[in-house]
């Protein structure tokens, strides 16, 4: 066993791998945002999937109760993390198993690699897995010469498609059954030349395509939805079968586990598993839930591992703010009603994780000072559905809103973000100098400046027939300058109005046996009258 601190280390470290953005995430949806096919796609998917869900949530009626149970427990076990990994190794450890633990993506690689070399094996089988895709295991194994091939079928349309997954639950949402069979017959081989996309042909072509993998496979490779730290019990649900036949017929199993899936007992299963298969197919219970501990004599895998990932989840874990992300449970329920992700898809997020939770766990595992995520918190509008949504109660537009804040420190406050950790007022107090000032550094300060004072706000509104001129016949700004482009490359900005409201009701309380409420505008009479409400100067 690799030896490693369970505790969380006095500088957590950095989440690497399938984690990180590529490109800034304004310019990778704008890109998605002009793929037709892929709108009407996730639009399909998206709104079925959220309807199934509403149905079989709306029969439980003690629905908020087990919200409430499950948040509970996943408080419970982020608090007594440390000792319950060690719980876990123990029993699993006593009941034939191996632990590794890995403190990054490189380090899990490298041990999955070990594991796999000791066998002998060059190909291997896999579960579908967000932890193996978010250390990039696949391509790791690939450059070394080992083949490992994906049995969930969504999973295996992307990995023959070439293609990365955009979705936690549904991998290859963003295909059509159109799409998938021309990727069958392009990559599968020995698959029927007059292949239809009809759903039913393209399961039996990948089900024949898949046995002979199942049969021949010595290792599988597999991720899992939770670990028991009472018993030291793995469990994967899934919904085809071919996770019950990879964690049962090879005869090396290696799994890959998030520290944080680990669940205090073996009674927690009964609150998770009411409130996963409901969140996340829209089904009342999952076809098929793996459980095993440890290796047993004469039953599945002899030679049983399990790999503990951290790859900045102690990062997370000492964000007080932003700990809870930890809880997900991976249902993808946030992101199956999120209309920023239904319209961008998951590619424009650049990591394993996408949608809301993507937006705030990406950040949270490699720090949001990390350049290529730090605008994932901002891929939102805060609009709170995924809250609603989430089984576990994760607060998403809270955690959006402190990790805003904490870019905004990061690169505009002091320069270089502190570790996580101390609050705001700690990092003030730090005496590091302050950078340049950006645009949004000056809006904010002249719109301090602006409102601290009714005089000074006077002031500015002395110039609205300026603005009003410059706004041209339309009364328009259909482009501006400098941050504010932004704003206009989808929309026009009215015009302002003639005059403000503050100059109209200062004229009308001078008026002469003016009282309370005349003129005010309720029956069409005053503001609205001549000062642009009706040329889109007010809306």
């Amino acid at each position: 066993m690799t030896s490693v601190s369970l505790g969380i280390p006095a500088v957590p470290p950095r989440g690497f791998g399938n984690i990180s953005a590529v490109e800034p995430f304004p310019q990778a949806a704008h890109r998605e945002l002009a793929n037709a096919q892929l709108r009407a796609n996730l639009g399909h998917a998206t709104h079925t999937i959220r309807d199934k869900r509403l149905r079989v949530v709306s029969e439980l009626p003690d629905w908020e109760a087990l919200r409430d149970a499950g948040s509970a427990i996943k408080t419970e076990a982020m608090a007594r993390l440390p000792e319950l990994l060690a719980q876990f190794e123990e029993q699993f450890t006593a009941r034939g198993g191996i632990v590794d633990g890995a403190r990054d993506a490189a380090e899990a690689n490298r041990i999955a690699e070990e594991l796999i070399r000791a066998t002998g094996a060059k190909d291997v089988v896999k579960v579908k897995s967000m932890a193996t895709q978010e250390i990039g295991l696949n391509e790791y194994l690939e450059e070394r010469g080992i083949s490992a091939f994906e049995t969930d079928l969504a999973e295996l349309i992307v990995q023959l498609g070439h293609d990365k997954p955009s979705h936690i639950l549904v991998p290859a949402i963003h295909k059509n059954r159109t799409e998938i069979r021309d990727i069958f017959l392009k990559e599968m081989p020995d698959v029927d030349l007059g292949l239809t996309d009809e759903p039913r042909r393209l399961a039996m072509a990948a089900r024949a395509h898949l046995r002979k993998k199942f049969l021949s496979a010595k290792v599988a490779i597999s991720g899992a939805n939770f670990g028991i730290a009472e018993t030291g019990t793995l469990g994967v649900v899934e919904s085809e079968g071919n996770g019950r036949m990879c964690v049962t017929l090879p005869e090396t199993l290696i799994t890959v586990m998030g520290i944080e899936k680990v669940l205090p007992r073996a009674q927690d299963l009964e609150v998770f598993m009411q409130l996963l298969p409901r969140s996340s197919t829209g089904e009342r219970m999952n076809p098929y839930t793996s459980l095993w501990t440890g290796a047993t004599h004469g039953d599945g895998p002899q030679n049983v591992h399990v790999i503990l990932l951290d790859n900045g989840r102690t990062r997370a874990l000492a964000d007080r703010h932003g700990r809870s992300a930890l809880h997900c449970i991976r249902c993808s329920a946030c992101m199956n009603v999120c209309p920023v992700y239904e319209r961008t898809g998951g590619h424009a997020y650049g990591s394993t994780y996408p949608g809301p939770i993507g937006a705030i766990l990406s950040p949270l595992l490699t720090g949001v000072e990390a350049e290529e995520n730090s605008s994932l918190p901002y891929a939102s509008s805060l609009c709170g559905a995924c809250y609603d949504a989430c089984p576990v109660k994760i607060n998403i537009p809270e955690i959006l809103v402190h990790l805003r804040g904490e870019d905004v420190e990061a690169k505009h406050g002091r320069g270089q973000a502190a570790e996580p950790g101390p609050d705001a007022s700690a990092r003030k107090r730090n005496g590091r100098r302050r950078g340049l000032p950006t645009q949004m550094d000056v809006a904010m300060g002249v719109a301090s400046w602006a409102l601290s004072s009714g005089d000074r706000l006077g002031l500015v509104e002395k110039g609205l027939p300026v603005g009003r001129a410059l706004a041209g016949r339309d009364g328009k700004f259909s482009r501006l300058p400098g941050l504010a482009s932004g704003w206009t490359q989808s929309r026009d900005v009215p015009a302002p109005p003639s005059e403000s409201f503050r100059s109209w009701w200062k004229k009308r309380d001078r008026r002469p046996g003016a009282a309370p409420g005349e003129g005010d505008g309720a029956t069409g009479s005053g503001p609205g009258e001549g000062d642009g409400a009706t040329e889109g100067g007010r809306r």
